[in-house]
């Protein structure tokens, strides 16, 4: 699996959870977070798995989709609640950022001296374009490998940041059913019409340079004090976060938008249970989009050249990873006021860690390990314990040394340039 689940839905999308309505959400990010790691731990420790239950249910997807959903329910509303598009943004560069800058610079290092997999031929034939594809957190979507696999993820982050954004400048961001029943309808249209990654196919590379170009001037006239300014911004921003996403991402147009719809369904959730008008007219849609997601795969599937059986287990894991995600989301929702455990709650809130670290720990045992078929299992189960405890006890120390004082940071410099609301 290139997951790689977030920020978040990524993890990235946490903020300190705080009351009880908050640690069912990072219970979710705690238990995805240990189940991407476990899905990445199968192909070097437990392949009798990978063999027997990966054609049917894909751990991975599951955990990334758990984070999107959770993604989509915390962002907007912490825009919403903050009033302020700058201060949004400066909480999120220091979110996201600082840990990301160490995870890819041991990554890099690491596939440099070759401790298990090497730098993509794209990375490494054309650096300064993978650098800065890699600076916009848009690589997936810019047909870039990541040189951590798991941050495919941000990317997809990156987009629905924008395009929150956009709606919350234009005042249109508490359409949320529409938005997502909408992006999952266009994934089965653009699906079945456009190619994977045909911008980069038609432009080359130099996508990359005019999608930074962009992105930065868009971010930058949202920011500006002139309304005129920021609306002009919010609909470049959109524009190239919807055009990015349909069509040049890498894994295909309606994967991409689904993924979407499926951020927008948790920040749809978000409203209509506050507001029982708007379930009962509203609920139809958000009960669609699953349903969506799963006739999506079925209908167009992979679309990477795979074996018909290959084709086949792909369609049964995405669509069991899709219906497990939202039913554990609904759980979740339904069971929000009970006591959860400190534990869960901890590693919610070090899941951004957990998601973008354990990758690089992986690469280690895999080096240790090598071949697992030569491996006696109770061997291999000591080994998977070690993974667990190692990526954890990794995390808590970057969760305290770098997490913790960025956003710190981050939450100082946006107060400082608070901005008046506007919608």
């Amino acid at each position: 699996m290139h997951v790689a689940t977030r920020s978040s839905p990524s993890p990235a999308s946490s903020p300190s959870s705080q009351g009880g309505r908050q640690s069912w959400l990072d219970a979710l990010r705690g238990i995805a977070a240990l189940i991407v790691v476990f899905e990445h731990s199968l192909d070097a420790l437990l392949p009798e798995i990978r063999g027997s239950i990966s054609p049917w249910f894909d751990f991975g997807q599951y955990g990334v989709l758990v984070f999107f959903l959770v993604s989509g329910y915390v962002i907007p509303v912490s825009l919403e609640r903050r009033g302020s598009v700058r201060g949004f943004w400066i909480t999120r560069f220091f979110r996201l950022y600082p840990l990301w800058a160490l995870a890819a610079a041991i990554g890099t290092v690491f596939a440099v001296i070759g401790v298990y997999s090497t730098l993509p031929a794209r990375t490494s034939g054309q650096p300064w374009s993978a650098t800065l594809a890699h600076l916009t957190m848009l690589q997936d979507l810019l047909q870039v490998p990541s040189v951590v696999n798991v941050f495919w993820t941000l990317s997809y982050e990156m987009a629905f940041y924008l395009l929150v954004t956009a709606m919350f400048v234009f005042g249109v961001h508490r359409a949320s059913a529409g938005t997502s029943l909408t992006l999952a309808v266009c994934a089965l249209v653009a699906g079945a019409l456009v190619p994977a990654g045909w911008l980069t196919h038609a432009l080359g590379a130099s996508v990359v340079g005019i999608a930074a170009i962009v992105l930065l001037g868009g971010i930058a006239a949202v920011l500006s004090a002139k309304h005129d300014v920021r609306l002009h911004g919010a609909a470049v921003i959109a524009v190239l976060a919807l055009v990015l996403l349909t069509f040049n991402s890498r894994v295909g147009a309606w994967q991409s938008l689904i993924i979407l719809a499926t951020m927008f369904g948790g920040t749809a959730i978000y409203r209509l249970e506050r507001s029982p008008v708007a379930w009962a007219r509203s609920r139809w849609m958000i009960g669609l989009v699953p349903v969506l997601s799963v006739a999506a795969a079925v209908l167009l599937g992979p679309g990477w050249g795979m074996s018909e059986a290959g084709q086949q287990a792909f369609k049964w894991s995405w669509s069991t990873a899709v219906v497990a995600a939202w039913l554990t989301f609904a759980a979740g929702l339904a069971l929000r006021h009970r006591t959860v455990s400190p534990v869960l709650v901890w590693l919610g809130l070090a899941s951004y860690s957990i998601y973008l670290l354990h990758p690089l720990v992986l690469q280690v045992i895999r080096r240790l390990t090598s071949d697992p078929s030569g491996i006696p299992l109770t061997t291999r189960l000591a080994w998977e314990v070690v993974f667990f405890t190692t990526v954890i006890g990794c995390a808590a120390l970057s969760y305290r040394f770098v997490e913790k004082p960025a956003q710190r940071m981050g939450r100082r410099l946006a107060r400082a340039a608070s901005e008046p609301s506007y919608r």
